[in-house]
């Protein structure tokens, strides 16, 4: 009687579901609650940003960019800055070509928190602020499309966590991947 070896644990942590629409926070940025359209068809993630403006900061890169986190409204805006990872060429919607600049930095969805790359782009014509593409939810997330905010209904009005917040304060876990370090 021969037996069979055991069945060997999977490597891979179980996926949690999210719907079409779900919020998420950037609590480096401040912003606790952002409405955002999950769309698997995207590669990249893009946040709505206005008033995009680089600049040097002891010989690094930065970017300041203000962030209207709600639909339709200036309400809960805020200024940002991060340190520019990448620039990159990028298909819009609409299937022009354009120049982005990319940020690392820590995105939040239910119990999840990891560093996701963000694009910032002119959003106000999209009926979302924040476009979650399949790379940020890539081994985290199964999307199931006919429902909406399977991670729960915001905890919290979209926008600041703290009013001081705003300048991106790098945690080690975005400061390696600035550097171009996996963790």
């Amino acid at each position: 009687m021969s037996k069979k070896a055991p069945a060997a644990a999977s490597k891979n942590p179980p996926r949690v579901a999210i719907g079409w629409r779900e919020w998420v926070g950037f609590p480096e940025l401040g912003f606790a609650a952002i409405k955002a359209k999950v769309d698997t068809g995207a590669r990249s993630s893009s946040l709505h940003a206005v008033d995009i403006e680089t600049f040097r900061k002891r010989g690094v890169e930065w970017v300041r960019f203000e962030v209207h986190p709600e639909q339709r409204s200036v309400a809960g805006s805020r200024i940002c800055e991060a340190v520019v990872f990448d620039r990159r060429s990028v298909r819009s919607s609409n299937g022009k070509k354009e120049l982005r600049v990319f940020i690392h930095t820590l995105a939040k969805l239910g119990g999840e928190t990891w560093p996701i790359e963000l694009t910032l782009t002119g959003r106000s014509d999209m009926g979302f602020r924040l476009l979650l593409g399949r790379e940020a939810m890539r081994r985290r997330f199964i999307v199931d499309p006919g429902r909406s905010f399977l991670q729960g209904e915001r905890d919290a009005r979209p926008g600041m966590l703290d009013p001081r917040r705003g300048t991106h304060h790098h945690s080690a876990r975005t400061k390696r991947a600035v550097k171009g370090k996996t963790t």
